[in-house]
């Protein structure tokens, strides 16, 4: 056992011949920064121009307000009336028709033509069993047939006889002039008025001024020294368990009295500005009174309520780690339903911290 703690050791650059039960805590060096102030312009130089108004004069003028033109005065036309005979409608023959005349009469009509053909027929007397031995044939002929048909031919054909009808006269009236219309040119002057000009004697000019630029001092962070190196410090033991920061909360809240603010700077601020480097796990737990959510809410508020305060006063906040348990982790036996005294649920109120051992 002995030797492989010392295998243990070397492989991990631990202290050489350190005391017996003392405690080491593995440190990265942060990095080492410094604050300058730098002056940065925050509204550059410009030019601020001025307009001067411009100057007017007031100047009489005679101006026409009508142009000079003509009136022309109209004498109509003078008419006498005239009659004039025309022919309404032309005259033209009226026709009256002679129908057409017919006589009657007959036409034969052959409705079957004659026609001739061979007939056969069997001898009578004849002694034999096969008919054709006794067939006589005779050439026969037929007479055509014919019918009367009654029929109406053209006697005289339809015409037409005329008539003269005479055309119609009527007269119009019409106006004839008998003295031409005419008209007369009257000419009309131009009408004048005066009136008064405001006339720019001198135009709007510019009055130009420089502003100069506006600065401010702005508080830069810059790295001095680059971090990163790990080694070994030594460390109250006790501070790798739990330790309980002494400090109180009103009911309800997580804010920071300045009591607990006084506390956290003597118990951990000190801790970790004496320790660049060091990590602290912070742990904020509650009595059980109360709903098991809204008191985890409580202490995972509480608990970052110191952590927000350590970065506030310049801890780094990959350093902090913070855990709310609320009523999880009890230091005695008053959990719901059991009743306690004041004091006992004290108890549990409480954050406790730790030094983490990397």
């Amino acid at each position: 056992m002995l030797l492989g703690a010392g295998m243990v050791a070397t492989a991990q650059d631990l202290p050489s011949n350190p005391q017996e039960n003392s405690c080491w805590v593995r440190c990265v060096t942060p990095d080492v920064f410094k604050t300058e102030e730098v002056s940065v312009m925050v509204r550059p130089a410009y030019k601020r121009l001025t307009i001067v108004p411009a100057e007017y004069k007031e100047v009489k003028e005679r101006v026409m307000v009508k142009e000079a033109s003509v009136r022309y005065e109209f004498s109509p036309a003078e008419y006498k009336t005239e009659y004039v005979d025309y022919d309404s409608k032309d005259g033209f023959n009226k026709l009256a028709i002679t129908p057409a005349s017919f006589k009657d009469g007959e036409e034969v009509i052959e409705i079957y033509p004659k026609v001739t053909r061979w007939e056969s027929q069997v001898f009578e007397g004849c002694e034999s069993d096969n008919p054709a031995d006794c067939q006589v044939w005779c050439f026969r002929a037929y007479d055509p047939q014919s019918t009367t048909v009654g029929i109406r031919t053209l006697a005289k054909d339809a015409s037409t006889n005329p008539t003269p009808v005479k055309k119609e006269t009527a007269r119009y009236a019409r106006q004839v002039i008998v003295k031409p219309a005419e008209v007369k040119e009257i000419p009309i002057p131009a009408e004048y008025k005066e009136i008064t000009k405001t006339v720019l004697v001198k135009d709007e000019t510019v009055v130009e001024e420089t502003v100069a630029a506006e600065y401010t001092t702005v508080s830069k962070t810059v790295l001095v020294t680059k971090g990163g190196t790990t080694e070994y410090k030594p460390i109250d033991c006790e501070l790798l368990e739990y330790n309980v920061l002494p400090i109180n909360f009103d009911l309800g809240s997580a804010a920071l009295t300045s009591t607990a603010r006084s506390i956290i700077d003597t118990k951990l601020l000190k801790l970790m500005v004496d320790n660049p480097g060091t990590k602290i796990e912070l742990n904020a737990h509650t009595d059980s009174r109360g709903s098991a959510a809204s008191n985890k809410d409580l202490s995972e508020r509480r608990a970052k309520s110191v952590v927000n305060y350590l970065i506030s006063k310049g801890i780094s906040p990959d350093r902090l780690v913070s855990k709310g348990y609320g009523e999880e982790r009890l230091k005695n036996n008053c959990s719901d339903g059991v009743e306690c005294t004041e004091a006992q649920h004290a108890i549990n109120r409480r954050v406790e911290f730790r030094v983490l051992n990397y």
